[in-house]
């Protein structure tokens, strides 16, 4: 098993060539007995972008993650992730595609029964067959990535703030090295400084590794601030995707709401006095 996922580990390191699509979706459908969730959806990603994706609540942007991610099954439609249609792919072929995704589920989702250190060291135990001191090396270095203290390591769950939680939650992601983040309204429950930094820590982390976020998020600072195109979804598909330009000019009901309404109105004078 360990060399085995020590080949394959060393076969996905390839870093692609920027603006190459390493996620698409076409026409699909997600639905639970009669209720239609999603209906012929069509998505793409491409490396190194931020995709911020948006909806009301109850639209479905979770449900389209966890299909994405396999944890929810489609009725129809394809999903290919790195050019692999994953409904074709065969079980190494899976593995490889698992090991290059890190996800942040809303609220961190981390052991509890585990300290920081052992979270992280999670994925690395599932896939990879590695040494503990090894192990401990790793994950600190994650951990130290994301900006927290080093005694944070030693630390349970309970003992952090949620920003840390946060923090601890994306080295776990980062685990892997992976190519793509999946990202679950990440500042939820972060106040507006900690909110600030978290989007700064992952505008840094896709400059400095070459990370694809793709970001659920309801935060119009994180939109404004990192995202380099934001997809909106609505009537059970992807209504519009394009800049911040674009949803500002967009003439659809919700997204005028959203971008142009009084909190957007807010957020561009405090922009504005803040260049003054």
């Amino acid at each position: 098993m360990g060399s085995r996922t020590n080949t394959i580990h060393a076969e996905i390191q390839d870093p692609g060539s920027k603006g190459e699509v390493l996620l698409s979706v076409r026409d699909l459908t997600v639905a639970f007995g009669d209720n239609v969730i999603l209906d012929k959806l069509s998505l793409e990603i491409r490396r190194g972008e931020i995709l911020g994706f948006v909806g009301a609540s109850g639209s479905g942007k979770s449900v389209l993650l966890r299909t994405i991610l396999g944890l929810i099954r489609k009725q129809s439609g394809t999903i290919r992730l790195f050019g692999v249609d994953l409904e074709k792919a065969n079980e190494l072929e899976r593995l490889r595609i698992d090991m290059r995704l890190g996800v942040l589920f809303q609220h961190g989702a981390l052991f509890s029964a585990l300290t920081v250190l052992e979270n992280v060291q999670v994925p690395m135990r599932e896939y990879l067959d590695l040494p503990r001191k090894l192990m401990d090396e790793l994950a600190r270095l994650k951990i130290d990535l994301v900006g927290l203290p080093p005694d944070a390591a030693d630390k349970y769950p309970s003992e952090l703030s949620g920003g840390m939680i946060k923090r601890a939650a994306l080295a776990r992601a980062l685990a892997l090295d992976p190519d793509i983040v999946f990202l679950d309204e990440p500042t939820s429950g972060l106040d507006p400084i900690g909110a600030a930094e978290f989007d700064e820590l992952v505008a840094k982390m896709r400059d400095t590794m070459g990370l694809t976020v793709y970001m659920v998020t309801h935060d119009l600072d994180s939109l404004f601030s990192v995202c380099d195109r934001v997809a909106v979804l609505g009537n059970k598909k992807v209504l519009v995707e394009g800049t911040i330009d674009d949803m500002l000019k967009s003439d659809e009901p919700w997204v005028k709401s959203y971008f142009r309404g009084k909190r957007a109105r807010q957020l561009d004078l405090a922009a504005r006095v803040e260049m003054e």
